[in-house]
C-alpha cells in the first residue's frame, strides 16, 4: 500500500486504480457497511459513493483515491488545518505516486482547498470544484457555522437525532452533534485563515482548464443555535455565471439538487467524466 506523509506528521493510505492522466480523487474508497450505509442512505447519500466515482474514471485515468476527510476526522488537526498546510497534503499524494502533472476534483470544502491548490503550484492538469463557487465563496458564514459547532462540541451541547430521506430538508434545531473538540477546531482554525481570502483576484493565478457545479437547490438557512447564517454555493455560481466563464471557468449548474444530491456520483459522473474526457483526453 502506498501511503504519504501529511503535514503534522500522520500518514494516509492512497489507493491506485486504472492507468492514464493522474486525477486525484479525496474520497474513501471503501463503502460504507451495515448501519452507517443505512444512514447515508437515508440523507440520499450513496454509501459506495468513493468507489463510484472512482469506478467511474479508472477505465480512462490513474484515479489516486484518498479518504482525506475521513482522516482529518480520524487524527484531528485543531491547530494546524491552514490553506498552505492543506496544499502541503494535497502535493504530498501526489509527490507520493510520482505525479509530476495532475488533475484534482474535490467537493464542498475540498473543493475550496483544489482552489488554493490551484494558486500554489502549476502541476495541476485540470480542476474540478463541486459544491462551492470559485468566486464569492461564503467563507465569513461557513466561520460562523464552524464556530458554531466548536462551541456546541466543546460544551458538550447536542440536539435530538434526526433522520431524513432522500430530497427533504433539515431541520438544524434538531440535528445532534457528534464530533469532538479537537474535529471541529480543526475547521475554524480553516476557515479564519481564509478570512479576508480575495478568490476573485487570484483568478489569473489559475492557469489549468477549470471546471465548477453546483446544484440549484444548494441553499442552507442556519438557526440560531448554528450561526444565524445563511450559505448561498448556488447563488454565487448562478448569478456570477457570466463572470465566471470570462475568467476562464466552465460551469454547470444541476437542476433541483441540493449540497447532498449534487456531490452523488450518479450526478457527478456525467459532468465530471465527459469534461475530463475533453481536456486530458483520457486514454
Amino acid at each position: 500500500m502506498v501511503s504519504a506523509k501529511l503535514h503534522d506528521g500522520s500518514t494516509i493510505d492512497l489507493e491506485i486504480d486504472g492507468t492514464g492522466p493522474t486525477v486525484l480523487l479525496p474520497v474513501d474508497s471503501r463503502p460504507a457497511e451495515g448501519t452507517k450505509a443505512d444512514e447515508l442512505r437515508r440523507w440520499g447519500m450513496d454509501p459506495a459513493l468513493g468507489r463510484s466515482l472512482i469506478e467511474g474514471l479508472r477505465d480512462a485515468y490513474q484515479v489516486v483515491a484518498f479518504p482525506y476527510e475521513a482522516h482529518v476526522f480520524a487524527v484531528p488537526k485543531p491547530g494546524t488545518l491552514t490553506p498552505e498546510n492543506v496544499v502541503h497534503d494535497l502535493l504530498a499524494v501526489a509527490d507520493a505516486v510520482g505525479a509530476e502533472r495532475f488533475a484534482y476534483y474535490g467537493y464542498s470544502w475540498l473543493a475550496l482547498s483544489g482552489l488554493q491548490l490551484a494558486i500554489r503550484t502549476d502541476r495541476l492538469s485540470a480542476l474540478v470544484m463541486g459544491g462551492f463557487p470559485p468566486v464569492g465563496g461564503p467563507y465569513a458564514q461557513m466561520l460562523a457555522v464552524t464556530k458554531a459547532t466548536y462551541e456546541l462540541a466543546a460544551s458538550g451541547s447536542g440536539g435530538g437525532e434526526t433522520t431524513r430521506a432522500a430530497g427533504e430538508e433539515v431541520d438544524w434545531s434538531t440535528v445532534e452533534v457528534t464530533l469532538t473538540e479537537p474535529q471541529t477546531r480543526q475547521f475554524v482554525t480553516l476557515y479564519e485563515a481564509l478570512q479576508g481570502f480575495d478568490d476573485r483576484a487570484v483568478q489569473g493565478r489559475i492557469t489549468c482548464p477549470r471546471l465548477c457545479f453546483v446544484g440549484s437547490a444548494d441553499e442552507i438557512s442556519y438557526g440560531e443555535r448554528w450561526g444565524g447564517v445563511d450559505v448561498s454555493m448556488a447563488g454565487s455560481v448562478t448569478s456570477g455565471r457570466a463572470e465566471l466563464e470570462s475568467l476562464g471557468w466552465e460551469v454547470r449548474v444541476l437542476d433541483g439538487l441540493d449540497h447532498t444530491l449534487a456531490m452523488q456520483p450518479a450526478n457527478v459522473l456525467p459532468v465530471l467524466r465527459p469534461w475530463l474526457d475533453a481536456v486530458l483526453g483520457g486514454r
